[in-house]
């Protein structure tokens, strides 16, 4: 297969060779340039250096400023001429090189001449020209002719106004939304492509209006509409409203029978546009996906290759939400693994593999055997994903399956594909007990001959934390300690740490595991070295055979409940002294990145002013206040919370500190009126919407003078070790003093204001401390039934998978981990 792609490459090599802007330069360019001011102008030569002037342009060349201006007045000379080609080339290179607003001057009655002019392509091009380089003034000195071209009689000038409108509809919107009724009266031509543009324009221009759109889409598909191209917009107007109407009731929703009908229309564009349509409904039923099903069927056998990719495409992703409904297309699907298109047989596989049933696997894996040499690795990668979920489906055919990734883990692939294979077994080892030793003794084989570190560690992690609970452990130890002669140092250190970890949890093993890990302590890399060392330390390298100690196992076992990021700022923080480094002083709150982001010139801070978001920074700041002194340990802080808009006077933000039976509100004000002194600033904070919380003490902010950010706090009491819930409303008061802008002095007379703030809540997600576990599995394995509850929660109707996760994650207040 190698072969012919190096041929092909060469092929494109002596292509690029004969290629006639081959080794092109500005310089010469433009010196070829000066032929446009010869008295007697030579078209095709002409024609011939703008179309180099336009390579360069387009591969990215820069003009200068006198450069630009040169070839342009230069070009503007070509108008003389009476060649239809040559004329097209100089619209084509005004409207690339884009003259400033002096130079438009130039060429305006020119242009504003062809555009009036009887020769039908001067004036679409005029009008495509002048609209692009034109401003708001002259526009409306050419609406008027701009409204006739878009119902003139011929469709190439009518095509293109509509389609200058849709550009013009960016920078003036007010002026094409005149065009209304002359858009709406292009919507009916006869011409395809002026259909088709008039209703890209018309929804365009009310496209912020619902109502219009839902308007415009009921009067069109009565059947006015002509056009293919139109007809498939006007199916995806129509997905639209019916997305935005939210009713999924079966029978009841909006404008199924149109989508419907163009399922019969003549045009395969139209029918497959409805059929790709109904099959992404919200809510869609088997008896509304049926008749698109049936036409996506017929497509799968049609001789046209886009429209088998198009139909296999498409339910390949109405399988993943409908399967059953796709199974009378696995014939005609099967069919398809032979195709000489790779992505249609790649599709079609995986499409089977989501629907086919038990029966079916080990025919399915024989066609594909000799089918993964054929294609490339982006696309093996999906079919290995797809047999991943299909063993998760059929659990008893993991045998055949398993043994198909560890045959194809054997061949030639790139690393993406490799751990796509290796991701898929582990996935297998952890959800189908039964496959864990067939599993781990292919990964076993796999990592003799690895060629990627990254893939051999991983695996070697694996192994120390299922090959022990197997039946004989002991026949991985010659993987493993083989890997430590014949691989580089990070591999050595990798299974160094796994020999460890079946020397403690294996007793067996301890003696045979200890002579190999002296061994190592002769190692070349000072890290293996040091990883034996302290091994042989920890498990007691005396060679005897006794039961390893409970926190032996938690050290070499256990979660690593520590953020990495904490753990190395600690380590770099720690002057060495008599007392060594202790790892239970690093902090295992997940550190959350600073807030505090430089101001923009000339634009109003966002009153987020507070000191650094670390925990031990709170806490410090927490301690200098005397009432908070007997509160205790500082549990969590949570994110600033905005109590007021971005561009208000006053800008205020809360943090909440939680404590076992005190809850402090950190308020950071910033005063953004520079002729305004704010002095006994202090929050009022009502509670009788949280009712088991009792105000304790609230603490002012003496001053806050312009644009200088300062804290008040209130704090409240609540039951002990209870994650109280409740809401509470803020204002701002304070007293007012005008400042003199010449001196800087305020007034000693102030006027007492306030200023209501946002309201504010405490959730269950404040009492959910986020820490990094690097193993979730077993840290979730080692947690008995005690730390377990079921409840049921509702998220209401989201979007997708990703946005109800993240919906769980900001109401609970959880860390995602590992593939979550």
């Amino acid at each position: 297969m190698a072969q012919p792609l190096v041929k092909k490459d060469d092929d494109r090599d002596d292509e690029a060779e004969y290629s006639p802007f081959l080794g092109l330069e500005k310089g010469s360019v433009l010196q070829e340039a000066r032929v446009f001011n010869d008295p007697q102008l030579d078209a095709r030569r002409c024609s011939q250096v703008i179309t180099k002037l336009l390579y360069l342009l387009n591969q990215g060349e820069t003009f200068t400023k006198v450069e630009a201006t040169e070839v342009f007045f230069a070009v503007t000379k070509l108008f003389q001429s009476k060649d239809m080609g040559l004329r097209r080339m100089v619209y084509l290179m005004i409207k690339e090189i884009s003259p400033s607003a002096d130079e438009v001057i130039i060429v305006t009655s020119s242009l504003m001449k062809d555009m009036n002019s009887k020769i039908d392509m001067y004036r679409a091009n005029a009008i495509r020209v002048l609209c692009r380089i034109t401003d708001g003034t002259l526009l409306s000195q050419i609406e008027r002719y701009l409204k006739q071209a878009i119902v003139d009689k011929n469709p190439v000038v009518a095509s293109a106004a509509l389609v200058s409108g849709i550009h013009l509809l960016q920078t003036n919107p007010e002026i094409v939304k005149r065009w209304s009724n002359e858009v709406q009266e292009a919507v009916q031509s006869r011409a395809a492509l002026v259909q088709f543009h008039a209703l890209g324009l018309l929804h365009q221009i009310r496209q912020n209006d619902r109502l219009a759109v839902s308007k415009l889409v009921t009067s069109l598909t009565r059947g006015t509409v002509r056009s293919p191209l139109a007809q498939c917009l006007l199916i995806r107007y129509t997905s639209q409203v019916i997305h935005e109407s939210g009713n999924t009731q079966s029978g009841e929703r909006p404008f199924y029978d149109y989508l419907e009908s163009c399922l019969r229309h003549k045009s395969d564009m139209v029918i497959f546009e409805a059929a790709r349509a109904i099959t992404e409904l919200n809510g869609v039923t088997s008896r509304e996906l049926t008749p698109a099903i049936t036409v996506l069927q017929l497509f799968l056998s049609s001789t046209k290759p886009v429209l088998r990719f198009a139909a296999v495409r498409t339910l390949n992703k109405v399988a993943m939400t409908h399967p059953m409904a796709v199974t009378n297309c696995n014939i005609d699907m099967e069919s398809l693994i032979s195709d000489q298109n790779r992505s249609i047989a790649t599709l079609a596989i995986t499409t089977l593999l989501k629907t086919g049933n038990e029966s079916s696997v080990d025919r399915l894996m024989k066609q594909i055997t000799n089918f993964m040499s054929d294609i490339a690795d982006e696309f093996k990668i999906v079919v290995v994903e797809a047999i991943r979920s299909l063993c998760l489906k059929f659990p008893l055919k993991y045998r055949s399956l398993m043994n198909f990734l560890s045959n194809i883990l054997r061949e030639e692939g790139g690393f993406d594909y490799k751990k796509a294979i290796v991701d898929s077994i582990v996935i297998l080892i952890r959800d189908i007990p039964d496959a864990k030793e067939v599993g781990l003794l292919h990964l076993c084989e796999f990592i003799e001959d690895c060629e990627f570190t990254y893939l051999s560690t991983q695996i070697l992690h694996f192994l120390g934390i299922e090959g022990p609970k197997t039946s004989d452990p002991s026949k991985y130890i010659r993987y493993i300690y083989n890997r430590v002669h014949l691989e580089n140092a990070i591999v050595r250190a990798s299974a160094v740490s796994t020999l460890a970890k079946f020397g403690a949890a294996v007793d067996v093993l301890k003696p045979r595991i200890f002579v190999l890990l002296r061994r190592c302590l002769f190692d070349s890399d000072d890290e293996v070295r040091d990883r034996a060392t302290l091994y042989l330390d920890t498990l007691g390298g005396d060679g005897s055979v006794v039961e390893t100690d409970k926190d032996v196992k938690d050290f070499l076992f256990g979660p690593f409940d520590i953020p990495l990021v904490n753990l190395e700022t600690s380590l770099k923080n720690y002057e060495p002294s008599e007392e060594g480094f202790d790892i239970n002083s690093v902090p295992k709150e997940v550190k959350s990145q600073p807030l505090a982001e430089k101001k923009a010139p000339g634009k109003k801070p966002t009153g987020l002013g507070a000191p650094p978001s670390t925990a031990d920074a709170y806490e410090r700041m927490l301690s200098t206040i005397s009432e908070c002194a007997n509160f205790g340990k500082l549990f969590k802080s949570s994110a600033p919370v905005e109590l007021t808009e971005a561009e208000t006077e006053y800008a205020v933000n809360v943090i909440k500190h939680i404590f076992d039976r005190h809850v402090v509100f950190q308020y950071n004000c910033t005063n953004t009126i520079p002729e305004q002194l704010l002095e006994h600033v202090i929050v009022t904070v009502d509670a009788s919407d949280a009712d088991e919380f009792s105000e304790v003490f609230s603490k002012p902010l003496r001053s806050l003078p312009y644009d200088s950010p300062g804290q008040t706090f209130v704090a409240f009491e609540k039951p002990e070790g209870v994650p109280t819930v409740g809401k509470f409303s803020n204002i701002l008061k304070f007293i007012v003093k005008e400042v003199d802008p010449t001196t800087g002095e305020a007034e000693d007379d102030g006027v007492e204001d306030e200023y209501q703030l946002e309201d504010l809540e405490i959730v269950a997600a404040d009492y959910v401390l986020k820490v990094g576990v690097s193993n979730f599995r077993n840290a979730w394995e080692s947690l008995g039934p005690d730390f377990e509850r079921v409840d049921e929660y509702g998220l209401g109707p989201r979007e997708s998978l990703a946005e109800a996760v993240n919906t769980v994650i900001n109401l609970l207040g959880l860390e995602p981990c590992e593939v979550s």
